[in-house]
């Protein structure tokens, strides 16, 4: 008895062709533009019940421990000061790149240790804070350039653009002999995972990072199960089940 003929795994792209086709000779048909057709497939979806897949999250990549401390080892051995400050601030404070180039002298607050980010993401204003022990750092800067308007600028006396902190920071990523694609914000991911990893609560990390919602915060979450392993490891060694 010959097993029953079932479809070949080819014949799929066939069917999608003939199906595009005749959906295209109704389009043209029933004169529709582009709204129009997107109207027509919205009322499709919900006569059928048909719904998007989730999209599934991507989990950034950080640096190793070793790999970040001979990025900072590189960026110190330059001798380029500046460099040094700026993408130290890029770590500790999980700024984004756009709003760390659009930093002014005045928004920095020494005392308080943080800085005011004026019209971040979706035009928010927001904090963001410093370490005590980059203080004297900051004070330091500033008073070395006391004609600044930014707080870090060019050679031409201009507030970097996002491009050329983007080089910077790809020119040490190399020098230091980092494999991985090293871009400004690797180190936004770097810091929130290291103080997911550090128990700090989600209210206190969305102060932190400026993200709108929790939600936001779930692929940290993920990241720094790593840091919990050796621990979960040691208590259910001993489990009997």
């Amino acid at each position: 008895m010959k097993p029953p003929q079932t479809t070949p795994d080819f014949a799929a792209p066939n069917t999608n062709a003939k199906l595009v086709r005749a959906i295209s000779t109704l389009v043209r048909r029933a004169r529709l533009d582009y709204d129009g057709f997107r109207r027509v497939c919205g009322d499709v979806r919900r006569a059928t019940g048909l719904r998007r897949p989730p999209r599934g999250k991507r989990l950034p990549h950080v640096l190793s421990d070793d790999a970040l401390r001979r990025f900072y080892e590189t960026v110190e051995r330059s001798g380029n000061l500046q460099h040094e400050i700026m993408l130290k601030l890029l770590f500790y404070t999980s700024v984004r790149v756009g709003e760390l180039t659009a930093i002014e002298t005045g928004d920095v607050d020494l005392d308080g240790g943080k800085i005011f980010i004026s019209q971040g993401k979706g035009d928010k204003d927001r904090y963001i804070l410093f370490p005590d022990t980059f203080r004297l750092t900051l004070k330091t800067h500033l008073a070395a350039h006391p004609e600044n308007r930014y707080l870090f600028e060019s050679r031409q006396r201009t507030k970097f653009s996002t491009r050329r902190v983007e080089q910077i920071v790809s020119e040490y990523g190399k020098a230091a002999g980092i494999e991985q694609r090293v871009h400004p914000h690797l180190f936004r991911h770097q810091m929130l995972t290291w103080l997911t990893a550090q128990g700090l609560p989600d209210a206190q990390i969305q102060l932190i990072s400026g993200h709108a919602s929790k939600k936001s915060l779930e692929i940290y979450q993920h990241l720094s199960l790593a840091a919990v392993k050796p621990a979960y490891q040691r208590a259910v060694k001993g489990l009997e089940v």
